[in-house]
């Protein structure tokens, strides 16, 4: 126990400094994150006017645990069907954002003398904005329900996952020592590749996984092995040398896509509110005063840099995304900040031994000041537009108020939807077939060989692989031939049939392509020999009846675990139905708001609410505990918790938000008068309610008290019967409030 002594009285201080700053900048209204860095910095050697912690190292170890279960909780919140869904518009907003602040970062570096690895790292901590920042400033602000807060919200999630890529890049870029083109290419393919290939096989196996074990898995027990499964993948991140924040972002977004993604987020967000204020703490401990005096101007540069980058490309990256000036505007001023990512790459730039020691703590400064400037900068937003809109020359005006972004694929080409499907479809049977051979070779060729011999066990390894990946490579040639797309060029020109059956030969060509490859690396002959018997075999796999049946049902499972956590949301109401996008470009848009449970909304009819006339706003559906009421009619009640998808403008939709937490019913707080006694009474003739029945009296409805029992002489009590005939002489006992109690008493 005398070992653990320094990392149990440390975690005393930090917990005990960070629970203390953070209900004070609670009260301040302040993000917790701040509060962290300030605890950090009170409990570290830098300063000395109380006790700080004396085994760095310990707390850098929970620290770097925080970054683990950050980026888990991360990738829970994540979702790859979201990002498609979202289209091109927030892509290019983030990546316009991103790579124009990475190049005013490393500009800034490089105009201060830094080195070029500790300017391409300042660049990535200055691109990524702050989700929780930004939405705490929004909740503050009122602002959630606004049209722009949506857009925000879109670009930082795709900037969360471009910031995953972006720290693999740099970590890869830090091991080379420079950039190199065609070896930054290489990793960049190698990280598609294992990309793709954990989320598919992640897909194939997690979900069925807990789908199968629901029944026995406690909180508990789905703590530990949801946990199991993080720190599992960390540690295959990690020999494949990534770093284990992107292990950990790659589970948590494997998991997102199941139905226990909710539950898994409830029981993981204590520990991780832990271990992540360790993290915040620990970041806090390496701002260094004299560091901060040092650098003072370019800690200033910095902050001008943010704001003033994020508001010109910001905005225009924004623009480009299609949204009218107005809003881009709104979003560009929003996201004028640093936050937990940026200390996330300065951890990475630390643990790797590229960054210079200042460079954390100044980070971190321009972080706090960025932080504080944020609900300022929102706010400036509307001020400024105000300015410019009136000397913009009209033309230019109407353009960027008509904009409407990337215009779509128009989905009524049939070649190009049959195209598309087949992209898919090849690619991750293709992945999928590449992740088999790549486990099978460098795991159980070896152990097939070592007990039946290079011979045998190169022939045994062959045949499963190829049993494995046989309803992949099926898939490759057989999906969609048959599909409404498929059918409809056959039938409506000749001249598409060839084109038709090339699309199926070469889909075919590149099926036996896997076959030859793992005959070629299992086994030397001709390789016109091994091209035909590949041919055979995919005649073969083709034919088989078993093979398709085990095709269909392996593809049906991968599309059950792909959906089937959004069937559930759709149908319980967590997010928007698909005309919501739709509506965005408009001038209205939808929302959905929670009534309170001491609403004082609960009760009434929407007729009575009357909520178009008095609200401006619509109810377009509402949902009570899972089962959705579309369109509801006016004689629908609502009632505490119900879920209510409401359409209306941004001015209306916060309004209507605000009634929602401004109507509710105080609870009285508990007096003695509310008590609730017991208390005996004899009847006496005078009492309205002698000679008649217990139904009969009426004691609930005149004085509010409950007859429990009579007593029957021997101090035993026995339940009244409602037939039960209330007679001069009984000994009754009643409940009941105090001031209840003295109505009743006071006829006798």
């Amino acid at each position: 126990m005398g070992e653990l002594q320094p990392l149990i009285s440390d975690l005393a201080l930090i917990l005990v400094l960070a629970g203390v700053v953070t209900i004070l900048f609670k009260r301040l209204n302040q993000p917790l994150v701040l509060g962290y860095i300030v605890a950090g910095f009170i409990s570290s050697p830098h300063f000395q006017f109380m006790p700080s912690v004396t085994d760095m190292q310990s707390v850098q170890t929970w620290a770097d645990i925080g970054v683990i279960f950050l980026m888990f909780t991360l990738g829970l919140e994540f979702s790859f069907k979201k990002i498609l869904k979202m289209g091109s518009s927030p892509f290019i907003a983030a990546c316009t954002i991103i790579f124009c602040m990475i190049g005013l970062g490393s500009i800034c570096g490089h105009f201060f003398g830094w080195s070029r690895i500790n300017s391409l790292f300042l660049g990535g901590m200055l691109a990524m904005s702050s989700t929780t920042i930004i939405f705490k400033a929004f909740d503050d602000m009122g602002l959630r329900q606004q049209r722009f807060a949506s857009s925000v919200l879109s670009v930082l999630v795709v900037e969360d996952i471009l910031g995953i890529l972006l720290m693999v890049i740099l970590a890869m870029v830090a091991a080379a020592g420079q950039l190199e083109g065609a070896a930054l290419a290489n990793s960049m393919l190698r990280l598609v590749l294992v990309l793709v290939v954990w989320f598919l096989v992640g897909l194939f196996i997690i979900p069925t996984f807990l789908r199968k074990n629901r029944k026995w898995m406690s909180r508990e027990t789905l703590l530990i092995v949801s946990l199991g499964l993080c720190f599992l993948m960390v540690v295959l991140a990690v020999k494949m040398n990534y770093s284990a924040a992107f292990g950990a972002f790659m589970m948590g977004s494997i998991l997102a896509e199941t139905v226990e993604a909710e539950q898994i987020e409830g029981v993981v967000a204590p520990v991780k509110d832990f271990f992540g204020a360790v993290f915040f703490v620990s970041v806090g401990m390496l701002v260094d005063p004299q560091i901060l005096a040092q650098y003072w101007l370019p800690i200033l540069v910095l902050v001008l840099t943010i704001i003033v980058g994020q508001v010109i490309f910001g905005t225009g990256g924004y623009l480009l995304s299609g949204q009218p000036l107005k809003v881009a505007m709104q979003c560009g001023f929003s996201m004028a900040q640093i936050g937990e990512f940026a200390f996330i790459i300065a951890s990475l730039g630390v643990s790797l031994k590229v960054t210079a020691d200042f460079l954390y703590p100044v980070v971190v400064a321009v972080s706090v000041i960025t932080t504080f400037l944020t609900p300022y900068m929102i706010r400036l937003a509307i001020p400024a537009y105000n300015r410019i809109e009136p000397i913009l020359p009209a033309r230019l005006k109407q353009t960027l108020d008509d904009s409407n972004g990337i215009p779509s694929v128009s989905n009524d080409n049939a070649w190009k939807r049959l195209l598309l499907m087949l992209l898919k479809q090849v690619g991750a049977y293709a992945f999928l077939s590449i992740a088999v051979i790549a486990v099978m070779f460098a795991s159980v060729l070896p152990l097939l060989t070592s007990f039946l011999g290079q011979w045998w066990g190169r022939a045994a390894c062959g045949v499963l692989t190829l049993l494995i990946i046989s309803p992949f490579l099926r898939a490759i040639v057989m999906r969609k031939n048959h599909s409404d797309e498929f059918k409809a060029l056959w039938q409506r020109n000749r001249f598409n049939r060839f084109p038709l059956l090339f699309t199926v030969l070469v889909r075919y060509v590149l099926s036996s392509a896997f076959i030859f490859n793992v005959i070629h690396y299992l086994f030397s002959f001709s390789a016109v020999a091994q091209w035909i018997v590949s041919f055979v075999l995919m005649l073969v796999i083709i034919a088989s009846r078993r093979v398709k049946l085990n095709s269909v049902r392996l593809e049906h499972l991968f599309l059950r675990n792909l959906h089937s956590r959004e069937i559930q949301a759709e149908q319980q109401g967590r997010t928007a139905p698909g005309y919501a996008q739709r509506l965005l470009s408009r001038d209205i848009h939808l929302s959905i708001l929670t009534l309170p449970m001491n609403t004082r909304l609960a009760g009434q009819t929407l007729f009575s609410l009357d909520l178009a006339r008095k609200d401006g706003v619509m109810v377009a559906a509402i949902i009570r505990e899972g089962a959705r009421i579309n369109i509801p009619g006016g004689n629908m009640r609502l009632f505490p918790g119900d879920k209510l998808q409401v359409i209306g403008d941004d001015e209306h939709l916060s309004a209507f938000a605000r009634r929602l937490q401004t109507e509710i019913n105080t609870a009285y707080e508990r007096t003695d008068d509310h008590e609730m006694l017991l208390r005996s009474l004899t009847i006496d003739a005078s009492l309205p309610f002698c000679n008649k029945t217990v139904r009969e009296s009426r004691l609930r409805e005149d004085y509010q008290c409950m007859l429990v029992g009579f007593e029957d002489g021997e101090e035993h009590l026995g339940l009244p019967h409602a037939d039960r005939l209330i007679r001069e002489g009984d000994v009754i006992w009643i409940v009941g409030e105090r001031a209840s109690l003295q109505s009743l008493t006071s006829q006798i």
